[in-house]
């Protein structure tokens, strides 16, 4: 007996030791289960706001609807045993009924039933919740006590339903105070700023990257609970109160960001471009990102919906697991932010590469040098010849005349000269392998080369921008890089982050990863591309007063769509002011219609960048300075008259402007255009006298096609004036391609047509 009690008493010691000691932290939280309860306080997730303070995404308080499905059962029983009670006091004539002394109506009226009860709260919480009463009342007849209706019920709705079972005394519905994201600006930015999931994470763009700041961190409530699993008083309770997200603050501007969507818009209607376009404006000395727009986007408010009305119907007509399939993949693409996370090959703009590394290296004599086109070059284990946008051949040009031809064998023969080590150091230098570290999630790179798998045949095709890949955020930082000294920076979206209290708790600045080209070279790069637009007829980007540099590309779509069909990408790359530039802007539109040549950069993308710049310089405060050439040519403001006919023509003529006088009259009684209206600076402005017969109409010419001269001997003739915009209407080339009035119409002596001009010639 003494062995069996020694047995008994050893492996009640082990056991107490094992409980104790070994699982000690296991049985301490099961104790702690059953001695105290906790209640989560929700964190307030922090708000984003672009640099003016403009909000773009906030959160507010919603609820979500909750039935105890055990306790609905027992508030029915409850409920038809208080109208049994009721009808039998009835029957009897004992029951007194309270009515309201306003309206005269009776206070709490019991339902017939609580059959009729529960009919009525299935139809009512269908029809406020949005729900199907499938759902309300499979809810209602669960074996559980937690059974959630519906969240992101708003307060409103919330407080109704509520109402609908506190009018009987029931307690089975309740609801939870919860949040919702709202974004003010629909789908404005839509892919930099992101969202966030059900569980109120952030799962795209900044709502994710930024997540851990914007979250914030929830608290909770301890409390100690008695032997029946109540809540003993507030003493015997600790709390642990929230704390709230910081607010983040972007470089972007909704204005800037709004004026870069509307024309990708524009650009993308036109141009038929199959796989969207995108746009990103950058400060190039620092890599503060003003706007970054992708075309077309979608509703923030409501991510889940497919956005572009093409895609939907095409979706609409699937069925089972290929619509799922379709309808996710179509999600997700329209989510991704094109800017930084699809690749697509740079044509000619990658030609500013090439160019900077040569220059570095001195590999090309600015001053002396000459390339010879015939029209193509022929390449040692090449098929064919690689041919020339210009098949009959450029001749004999300087480098300048190259860059600005966008010559393919003359580029061949520059990286020729690069040959594959100091091509691949550059193009490596120039951030080109490798992500920028911008501050947003899903970023990609672009797939190239390396040394060792470069051929010759390669190494041509490269140098003129056709066989690697390249994301657009890695195309605009490389750009900066040779254009702002050459210094390589890490371009970013978000300013700072402040928390609850006014702190700044995250600044971001300048960051220069390395200086890969001297000033000196940058500095003649700027001086290059700034003759591509402003020496050449392909300059469809000019602005009058601004100075602007800049480079088009068009290149097939090899790594989208193979070899065997011909889709494009059209791309354009510039900057201002181009002596020193501050803004670098890049347009691209991926896949544009191939119909009357109509996917070439020059076409596609330099003229929304023309738009974009038009609006955009002026808002930034960027005032025009005009050239000596530019001063003679200025368009005029008309002034208001109002007085004597002399005096009048007298202040015309020191604006050089031609005047016109209706009548015999010697007061001015009426003008056209009407004051504060530019003319071009050959224009006529038509006074009438008080005297004068009614006012002359003349019909507006179709200019479509039409050459400047031509243009303006029309509107002259037909007692017309005119402003252009676009390329110089003094270039060769340049043919008006779009004009205000519609053609036929009839408009007083006077009016000023509004003439785009474009230079027609193709180029890469």
């Amino acid at each position: 007996m003494t062995a069996v009690f020694s047995l008994l008493f050893g492996l009640i010691i082990y056991q107490f030791f094992h409980v104790s000691v070994l699982e000690n932290k296991k049985y301490q939280e099961m104790a702690n289960d059953m001695h105290f309860g906790s209640i989560e306080i929700r964190a307030h997730r922090g708000s984003i706001y672009d640099s003016a303070g403009t909000p773009l995404a906030k959160s507010a308080s919603v609820y979500k609807v909750i039935l105890d499905p055990k306790r609905f059962n027992e508030d029915m029983k409850d409920l038809q045993k208080r109208i049994d009670e009721r009808n039998k006091e009835k029957a009897k004539g004992t029951y007194v009924p309270k009515f309201d002394k306003k309206t005269g109506e009776e206070l709490d009226p019991l339902p017939a039933s609580a059959e009729t009860f529960r009919l009525e709260a299935v139809t009512t919480l269908a029809l406020k919740l949005g729900i199907t009463e499938e759902k309300i009342t499979k809810a209602m007849e669960a074996d559980n006590r937690y059974r959630v209706l519906k969240e992101q019920v708003e307060k409103p709705v919330a407080d109704e339903v509520l109402s609908l079972f506190n009018k009987y005394g029931l307690v089975s519905l309740a609801v939870e105070e919860d949040t919702k994201r709202y974004y003010p600006q629909d789908d404005l930015a839509a892919t930099v700023i992101g969202f966030t999931s059900s569980d109120g994470n952030g799962a795209y763009g900044l709502e994710s990257s930024y997540n851990k700041y914007l979250s914030g961190t929830n608290g909770k409530t301890i409390s100690a609970k008695d032997s029946h699993g109540n809540e003993l008083p507030y003493k015997y309770s600790k709390t642990y109160p929230a704390k709230n997200g910081c607010d983040v603050y972007l470089t972007m501007d909704m204005t800037i960001q709004y004026y870069l969507e509307k024309h990708l818009e524009e650009m993308v209607t036109k141009f038929s471009v199959k796989n969207r376009g995108c746009a990103i404006l950058m400060n190039c000395k620092t890599g503060y990102i003003y706007a970054m727009a992708t075309y077309p986007s979608f509703n923030l408010n409501d991510p889940l919906e497919i956005a572009d009305p093409i895609v939907a119907a095409e979706v609409a007509q699937l069925t089972g697991d290929e619509a799922k399939k379709a309808k996710s993949a179509a999600r997700e693409a329209q989510w991704k932010n094109k800017c930084i996370g699809e690749i697509y090959e740079p044509g000619s703009v990658f030609k500013v590469f090439t160019s900077s590394a040569a220059i570095e290296e001195g590999l090309i004599d600015l001053e002396n040098d000459s390339f010879f086109c015939t029209g193509s070059r022929p390449i040692p284990g090449a098929p064919k010849p690689i041919s020339c946008h210009k098949t009959t051949g450029h001749g004999s040009q300087d480098f300048y005349i190259a860059l600005t031809n966008s010559c393919n064998p003359a580029f061949m023969e520059i990286g020729d000269r690069l040959g594959v080590d100091k091509f691949m150091y550059y193009f490596e230098s120039f951030g080109l392998t490798e992500k920028t570290g911008i501050d947003l999630p899903g970023e990609a790179k672009g797939i190239t080369f390396t040394k060792d798998t470069m051929k010759y045949i390669d190494l041509m095709t490269s140098s003129f921008g056709q066989g690697n890949t390249l994301t657009p955020i890695q195309m605009i930082t490389g750009c900066a890089a040779v254009v702002n000294g050459g210094y390589l920076l890490q371009p970013y979206v978000v300013d700072r982050v402040v928390d609850e209290d006014g702190n700044v708790v995250l600044k971001n600045e300048r960051t220069v990863r390395r200086q890969v080209i001297s000033e000196d070279t940058s500095k003649k790069m700027c001086d290059a591309l700034e003759k591509v637009v402003s020496g050449n007829g392909k300059g469809n980007v000019s602005i009058k007063g601004f100075q602007i540099g800049g480079k088009s590309g068009t290149a097939q779509r090899l790594s989208l769509t193979g070899p065997d069909h011909d889709e494009y990408a059209a791309s354009y790359v510039c900057f201002t002011p181009a002596d020193d530039p501050e803004l670098v802007l890049l347009v691209m539109a991926d896949m544009p219609t191939t119909e009357n040549d109509n996917y070439y950069g020059s076409k596609v993308a330099v003229p929304t960048a023309r738009e974009i710049f038009t609006d955009v310089l002026p808002y930034l405060g960027y005032c025009p300075e005009y050239s000596a050439d530019e001063l003679p040519y200025l368009d005029v403001k008309v002034p208001s008259f109002d007085g004597s006919v002399a005096d009048a023509k007298a202040t015309l003529e020191g604006l050089g402007i031609e005047c016109k006088v209706m009548g015999e009259g010697t007061t001015v009684c009426g003008q056209s255009p009407q004051a504060g209206t530019a003319i071009s600076y050959d224009g006529t402005v038509y006074l009438y006298t008080e005297d004068a017969s009614d006012t002359e109409y003349a019909r507006v010419p179709n200019l479509i096609g039409v050459s400047a001269k031509a243009a303006n001997e029309s509107i002259a003739y037909r007692h017309l004036n005119y402003v252009s915009t676009g390329a110089s209407a003094s270039r060769d080339g340049a043919v008006v391609v779009s004009q205000s009035i519609e053609p036929d119409s009839e408009v007083p002596y006077g009016t000023v047509v509004e003439l785009v001009f474009e230079v027609n010639e193709l180029s890469d």
